[in-house]
């Protein structure tokens, strides 16, 4: 007769550096929340484009949105592909941001050049912060993610391109700047906050 072998009990799901919480689901709330981050930028590009395209003397405007757009594009593809190959529900929040984010790029471009400029400042003054901690956590849960650190990282960078460009064509200039510039990013703070988690 054969010894019995012990029972295996099933691994548990690697643990991450905040207690309570595994590698596996903060993965998950990263990949979903940049995710809408990158469609919310897309929408908000869309908006300013559909204003500025139309209006006469904007050409070099519409020049550099529409760069920056097939950037985001481009984030966003990358990030429909994470959610795919890991299983991600996409934030339900995503309608929302189809139109919020249009109206604001909109909205913003109605206010002039200065305006929408600022909307990109803020917006992507928020992202750095956001993709800095995200990689911070990642690294810190020392998460076997070095392609998803790399491409976070990646897209940073682009970012605070964007924001630099941004302020160097007159954001800070732009009227009621503080008060704009605080609305959209608390605005944006809110969106990431529902994102990863619904």
């Amino acid at each position: 007769m054969m010894p019995r072998q012990p029972e295996r009990k099933p691994k548990p799901a690697p643990r991450s550096a905040q207690p309570g919480r595994s590698i596996g689901k903060t993965i998950e709330e990263i990949v979903r929340v940049d995710h809408a981050g990158e469609y919310g930028a897309v929408r908000i590009y869309s908006g300013q484009l559909a204003i500025f395209k139309y209006l006469p003397g904007k050409q070099e405007t519409v020049e550099s949105l529409t760069r920056m757009a097939k950037e985001e594009e481009v984030h966003l593809a990358r990030f429909n592909d994470l959610i795919n190959e890991r299983g991600v529900r996409p934030t339900a929040f995503a309608p929302i941001w189809h139109v919020a984010g249009f109206a604001l790029g909109a909205a913003t471009a109605l206010l002039g050049e200065k305006a929408a400029h600022a909307c990109t400042e803020a917006v992507e003054t928020v992202i750095d912060e956001h993709y800095k901690s995200q990689i911070a956590k990642l690294e810190a849960m020392n998460a076997d993610e070095k392609d998803l650190i790399d491409t976070i990282e990646r897209f940073r960078l682009e970012e605070v391109q964007h924001r630099d460009e941004a302020i160097e064509k007159g954001a800070k200039e732009a009227p009621a700047y503080p008060l704009l510039s605080g609305l959209i990013g608390a605005g944006c703070r809110l969106a990431i906050a529902l994102s990863e988690k619904v």
